[in-house]
């Protein structure tokens, strides 16, 4: 039976819908935060929580202690995993119920990805990649040899919402197909997956 891989970000997850309570608590507009908040890709390899939120400070005229960081990493992880997407979550359970082996594969620092390892829905995964623990993230062309070399197999169906990362993985061999909705990803399975619901 083929894998299919998803992505987290605005797949499993909505976009964070903590990002106004964190620029609020920082005091400072959303915009302007949003614009440093969204230069995560050194985080995204690896990059420590100290790291990440000192560059965003240092872009906001502003410094955080050690305690500081603590709570806006919490702040940040929370929004993202507190409120996933319900019909994303449903049709990763119908696809584990039909014992689909099932991969996430996210670009993630790695604070996020050992909590994410303890939530209910990442118990359907046999396996999850997140590239903070790998120093490299989609769509580095390596990122795709080892997500295949740790799961056993190249033959995946991989729903991603970037563009770029589908392009890349479909370089790579994947069957990478764009997010758009649950829905529409579930109309889709149902042709490799014939007992999947409606």
């Amino acid at each position: 039976m083929r894998w299919v891989v998803f992505d987290f970000g605005e797949v499993i997850s909505r976009r964070n819908p903590a990002l106004p309570a964190i620029a609020d608590r920082l005091g400072v507009p959303l915009t302007d935060f949003e614009a440093a908040y969204w230069n995560r890709d050194a985080y995204d390899r690896g990059c420590s929580d100290e790291e990440y939120w000192t560059t965003i400070g240092s872009s906001l005229g502003l410094t955080f202690d050690p305690a500081a960081v603590r709570e806006l990493t919490a702040l940040d992880n929370a929004g993202w995993l507190d409120e996933p997407v319900a019909e994303t979550v449903a049709l990763i359970e119908d696809l584990a119920a039909l014992d689909v082996p099932l991969a996430l594969l996210s670009n993630a620092p790695s604070t996020f990805a050992r909590l994410a390892e303890e939530v209910p829905w990442s118990g359907h995964f046999r396996h999850l990649v997140f590239s903070g623990d790998l120093g490299f993230a989609k769509p580095d062309a390596a990122i795709w040899e080892h997500t295949s070399s740790v799961i056993g197999s190249s033959d995946v169906i991989f729903f991603d919402d970037r563009e770029s990362n589908v392009e890349s993985a479909a370089a790579a061999g994947w069957d990478a197909r764009l997010w758009t909705s649950a829905l529409a990803a579930r109309a889709q399975l149902r042709t490799e997956f014939r007992d999947l619901g409606a």
